[in-house]
């Protein structure tokens, strides 16, 4: 990592850990007792807001378990996008006889009416109190095929996207402290939270998302008045393997199986973004793949030619060619402070003079990108993303 950015992100890990653990206050962990719950039955619910997730039967929690649904796939993506290091089971369901999603090989599979979508928030426990969570746990590290082992993470929101006949629904649930149910919060939720990592703790105001919010991602097309639809489940993010209970296997070859997905290619001839986790890859070749996935998945559903920031003039699709466009060079439209006195996008070779690495870097609303969904910066993404401006030969003189 680059001595300035490392220092900027030392700096203000810091100030927050001066006012963390200490003040935050402090409860019991729920009772695990008992055994796991059957898996529950799913339901596709047409009209109205259920006030409780468990209405869905996508998921039921119950001693120390968090149980998926008869039939519900659990699924992860290549590249996740960053929520302050939260981790993220992921799945999808749809009602028997309702057919299969439709494959497109860039956009989001077009999912029949009844499908149900669900992203669980969680972190691992970091133990001294139910607040506090660790920020380096690894994906999918404490879920064994079927179920979460609720004994080791502490559950934060589900959010729930449900396909109605009138287009895709957005339903954020908060999880209740003994984590035995989440509730229906439309307004949003903030959930307080010590989190704890090699550099210390630091207090975490975790905002759940209104659904206002929620659509500000999610409308990833503002020309065809479609709406809110899903991000993550594209074959570029899907192709991949994933354990299953009963074995690992190519996600897409898995949902086609399964009669969740009709019309993809195998795997060999479909789109794949390139699987990061954390850490900078040694090669050029794998840093340019790793930080385009990387943004990708955290910028290019607003940076888009039909995306919320389309004004912006910065459009982050993996098939966008890496000139001006794609922020290399590029003058800013109307980022006000946010360009911290740069005067580029991207200035290859220096990253500390660009302004995507600057946006990354900060925990300040009006600076920082992406503007919704952290509170923190992701210091491992910011890394990755300037090692790869680094390493670029050029400039913009």
């Amino acid at each position: 990592m680059r001595p300035a950015l490392k220092a900027l992100l030392a700096s203000a890990l810091a100030a927050l850990a001066a006012a963390c653990a200490a003040e935050a206050p402090q409860s019991a962990a729920p009772d695990a007792s008992g055994p796991p719950p059957e898996p529950p039955a799913p339901r596709y619910i047409e009209a109205g807001l259920p006030d409780l997730l468990s209405d869905w039967g996508q998921l039921a929690a119950g001693g120390g378990s968090l149980v998926l649904g008869e039939d519900v796939t659990p699924y992860d993506l290549n590249t996740a996008l960053f929520s302050d290091y939260a981790l993220k089971l992921r799945t999808v369901w749809t009602p028997e006889g309702a057919g299969p999603a439709a494959y497109d090989p860039r956009e989001a599979f077009e999912f029949p009416v009844g499908t149900v979508i669900t992203k669980t928030f969680y972190y691992p426990r970091a133990g001294g109190g139910f607040e506090r969570v660790s920020r380096d746990g690894v994906s999918m590290a404490h879920f064994d095929g079927r179920a979460l082992d609720m004994d080791e993470v502490r559950l934060i929101e589900t959010r729930v996207l449900v396909r109605r006949e009138a287009g895709w629904e957005a339903l954020p649930y908060v999880w209740d402290e003994d984590q035995s149910e989440a509730r229906l919060s439309r307004p949003g939720a903030f959930v307080d939270l010590v989190l704890v990592g090699e550099a210390g703790a630091q207090r975490l105001d975790y905002m759940v998302p209104n659904v206002n919010q929620c659509a500000n991602c999610h409308v990833t097309d503002t020309t065809d008045g479609r709406g809110v639809r899903p991000i993550g489940p594209k074959a570029r993010h899907l192709n991949g393997d994933f354990a299953y209970a009963d074995g690992v296997e190519n996600q897409l070859d898995r949902w086609t199986a399964a009669g969740l997905l009709s019309g993809a290619p195998e795997p060999g001839s479909a789109p794949a973004s390139a699987a990061w986790a954390s850490g900078v890859p040694i090669s050029d070749l794998e840093l340019e793949a790793a930080a385009r996935s990387y943004i990708d998945i955290n910028c290019a559903h607003c940076h888009s030619r039909t995306g919320q920031a389309d004004t912006s003039g910065l459009y982050l699709e993996p098939w966008e060619p890496a000139g001006p466009n794609f922020g290399l060079c590029k003058p800013p439209i109307a980022a006000g402070r946010g360009t911290g006195n740069r005067l580029y996008g991207i200035v290859p070779g220096d990253a500390d003079a660009s302004i995507f690495a600057h946006r990354m870097a900060s925990d300040r609303a009006d600076i920082m990108m992406p503007e919704l969904g952290r509170a923190v910066a992701h210091e491992e993404g910011v890394a990755l993303v300037a090692a790869w401006i680094d390493q670029m030969s050029g400039g913009c003189g």
